[in-house]
C-alpha cells in the first residue's frame, strides 16, 4: 500500500504540493468547515433536547467532505451517504431549508416524507437519499452513464462509509462504472467505524483502495483530516473522468468523533485511547494552524467565525421552530393530479381519527375532501 496522500502535517506546515487556492479559496474552505462543526453542535443539541428527531453529526469529518466537495464544479452532482449536508449548504442549499428538514416542518421540501438529516436540492444537484446502505451508488453510477451518452459535461460524486463497501450496491456499481467508463468519483469516507463495525473488520484488503484494482480503475488512499490533500486529490479524479477516462475510487481516512447517529452510544464499541489520539488530528485544528503561517487569516479569527456562523444558524432555527407543522393533506398530494377516492376514504377517517384524539392541525384546509 502507497503512503496517505497528504499536503499539510498535523501542524500545518506543508509537506506535499498543495492545490492552487486563492487568499479568499482557502478562506472559504476554512469557513465552510467550520459550518459543518457549528451545524452539529446545534442540531445535537436541540435533538437531545427532544425539539428534533434525530442527527448524524460529521465530527472530525470537516475536511473530508468539504474539503473533497470544494473541488466539484456546480455542474456536477454529489450523491450523499449521510453526513453530506454541510456541503450541500456549501454548494447552494439555503440555510433554512437545510433546518426547515431537521424539523420536518411545512418549509420542509421534503414535505415531511424523509426522517432528519435526509436533504435534497434540485438546484445544486444535490439528491434525495436513502438511509438504506450503499442504494445512492448504483442510482449515481446510472445517472453518470445518463449524462454521459447524453453528451453532457458533468462529473457525480457518489459518498458512502466504509460500511457501505460490503454492500451490493457498491460492488455492482464499481463494476458497471468501470466498465462504461463513466464520469464519477467514489468516494469513500472511511471515518473508522461502520456503527460498531472497525474498519480493520470489514475488509481483508490492506486498504479499501485496493478494491479499486478489480474493478478497472485507480484507486487512492487520501488523509481525510487534510483539507488541502482531498481538495487535490479530487481535483485530480474529476478532471480523469471529465476528459472521459473513467471512475476512480478515493478513500479518505478520517474518523469520526462522535456516535453513528444521535441514537448511538460509541462508548459501548471503542476505546476513549482511540479517539483521544484522533482528537490530537483535528482538522480545523490542522487548516487553522497552515493558514495563520501563511497570514491568511490572523488569531482569533477562527473564533469570530465560530461566532457568526453560530448566531446566523439560531437566527434560522428560532424561525423554523416557530414555523407551522406540515399540513396533514400532504398525505396524500403530488401522487395523482387528483386524489383518487380510496385515498380520499383513507385521508377522511385519518382526519375523523385525528380530530378525535385531538390531534388535528389548523389550516389543513377543506375537510372531508
Amino acid at each position: 500500500m502507497s503512503p496517505l496522500a497528504q499536503v499539510l502535517e498535523q501542524d500545518g506546515r506543508l509537506v506535499g504540493a498543495a492545490p492552487e487556492l486563492s487568499r479568499d479559496e482557502l478562506r472559504a474552505l476554512l469557513r465552510h468547515m467550520l459550518r459543518v462543526r457549528a451545524l452539529d453542535d446545534r442540531m445535537l443539541k436541540l435533538q437531545r433536547a427532544g425539539r428534533i428527531g434525530f442527527v448524524g453529526t460529521a465530527k472530525g469529518l470537516e475536511a473530508a467532505i468539504i474539503g473533497s466537495a470544494f473541488a466539484l464544479e456546480p455542474r456536477d452532482y454529489l450523491w450523499s451517504g449521510l453526513r453530506e449536508g454541510s456541503a450541500a449548504v456549501m454548494r447552494g442549499l439555503p440555510l433554512s431549508e437545510y433546518i426547515a428538514q431537521m424539523y420536518c416542518n411545512s418549509n420542509d421540501t421534503a414535505k415531511g416524507r424523509q426522517m432528519c438529516n435526509h436533504f435534497q436540492h434540485k438546484a445544486s444537484h444535490y439528491p434525495s437519499w436513502s438511509s438504506v446502505i450503499g442504494t445512492q451508488i448504483a442510482h449515481g453510477v446510472g445517472a453518470a452513464l445518463a449524462a454521459k451518452q447524453r453528451g453532457l459535461d458533468e462529473v457525480h460524486a457518489l459518498y458512502f462509509g466504509d460500511g457501505a463497501t460490503s454492500s451490493n450496491g457498491f460492488h455492482s456499481g464499481m463494476n458497471f462504472a468501470g466498465v462504461w467508463k463513466v464520469p464519477a468519483v467514489f468516494v469513500c469516507i472511511d471515518n473508522g467505524w461502520a456503527i460498531s463495525v472497525c474498519s480493520r473488520e470489514q475488509t481483508a484488503a490492506e486498504s479499501y483502495a485496493d478494491k479499486a484494482v478489480a474493478y478497472g480503475m485507480p484507486g487512492i488512499e487520501v488523509d481525510g483530516n487534510d483539507a488541502l490533500a482531498c481538495v487535490r486529490e479530487m481535483r485530480a479524479a474529476i478532471a480523469r473522468a471529465r476528459r472521459g477516462e473513467g471512475p476512480s475510487l478515493l478513500v479518505l481516512k478520517t474518523y469520526r468523533m462522535m456516535g453513528h447517529s444521535s441514537s448511538d452510544d460509541p462508548t459501548k464499541y471503542r476505546d476513549a485511547a482511540e479517539v483521544d489520539a484522533w482528537a490530537a488530528r483535528d482538522p480545523l485544528d490542522r487548516m487553522e494552524r497552515h493558514l495563520l503561517a501563511g497570514h491568511v487569516i490572523e488569531t482569533g479569527e477562527r473564533a469570530r467565525i465560530e461566532a457568526e456562523l453560530l448566531e446566523e444558524i439560531d437566527r434560522e432555527i428560532h424561525v423554523q421552530e416557530a414555523a407551522a407543522p406540515m399540513a396533514l393533506k400532504t398525505l396524500v398530494e403530488d401522487v395523482y393530479a387528483d386524489v383518487p377516492r380510496h385515498l380520499r376514504l383513507q385521508y377522511n377517517r385519518f382526519i375523523a381519527v385525528a380530530e378525535r384524539l385531538g390531534h388535528a392541525q389548523k389550516g389543513d384546509g377543506a375537510f372531508p375532501l
